[in-house]
């Protein structure tokens, strides 16, 4: 496939020029190579990832997390040893962060609830201009317990649980990434349970203020799947020879 094609085809999918981020995303390096039969799939854009992508063959690595996040960076320190890196082996960087996050087909959020069987209601959490998170039903009769086991199993992860609410679960707030201070949001949004990523000392206390279930699942984990449904999704549409590679950050 045709680099030019592909790039066209994932900024109309993605929706990149609508969705407002905090850096340019999309195309971020652009190699030599115009034609594009391996695509390597990562969360993050780390020198393990790049040099794994390379010996796999890749041509593109498409990732959650890019290299841009502001107007103007210099391409110098560690920023300007990944585009050495990435050159060096001929491999273009195409990222989406929030494009990806807000997806409703193979957006972070999106394919969370449809792994653990959430009916989306509604979206909810707007950064910029556009809702990234979702909220919706629990299927009947689940328990805390067994969210935190399905989280666990099809994450492989370990969550970390703070039980606030009640052991039956009934409506459920997602939001990939960071989304420690968003309880008293989801509270308003009539969630009893909140799936999350990360958090931190400063938001220990929402759970209990807001009467909640947050399962802190990892920044890192929560944001692997996103990435996956969109290689499968090129995969089937395209025919290109796709890859995850796994470098978790504990985080």
């Amino acid at each position: 496939m045709q680099r030019d094609d592909l790039v066209r085809y994932l900024n109309d999918y993605l929706r990149v020029a609508a969705v407002q981020d905090y850096g340019p995303q999309g195309l971020q390096v652009e190699a030599d190579k115009a034609h594009i039969e391996r695509v390597a799939l990562a969360v993050d854009t780390s020198p393990a990832g790049i040099t794994a992508a390379a010996a796999w063959g890749a041509d593109m690595l498409l990732v959650h997390h890019g290299l841009l996040w502001r107007a103007v960076e210099p391409i110098a320190g560690p920023l300007g040893h990944r585009v050495r890196l990435l050159l060096a082996h001929g491999i273009h960087l195409y990222a989406a962060h929030l494009p990806l996050d807000a997806h409703p087909e193979v957006g972070n959020n999106a394919v969370l609830a449809q792994m653990l069987d959430i009916a989306v209601e509604e979206w909810w959490c707007q950064p910029t201009n556009v809702p990234l998170g979702v909220v919706g039903r629990a299927p009947a009769g689940l328990t805390l317990a067994q969210l935190v086991q399905q989280v666990n199993e099809k994450l492989h992860t370990q969550a970390r649980v703070l039980a606030h609410g009640p052991a039956g679960v009934h409506r459920v707030a997602i939001l990939s990434g960071f989304g420690a201070d968003e309880a008293a949001a989801v509270r308003a949004l009539g969630a009893d349970t909140y799936l999350t990523g990360e958090t931190s000392h400063a938001h220990y206390w929402a759970a209990a203020d807001h009467g909640l279930n947050i399962i802190y699942a990892g920044h890192y984990a929560t944001e692997t799947v996103g990435v996956q449904a969109l290689g499968r999704h090129l995969a089937g549409k395209f025919g290109l020879q796709v890859k995850f590679f796994d470098f978790p950050t504990q985080m």
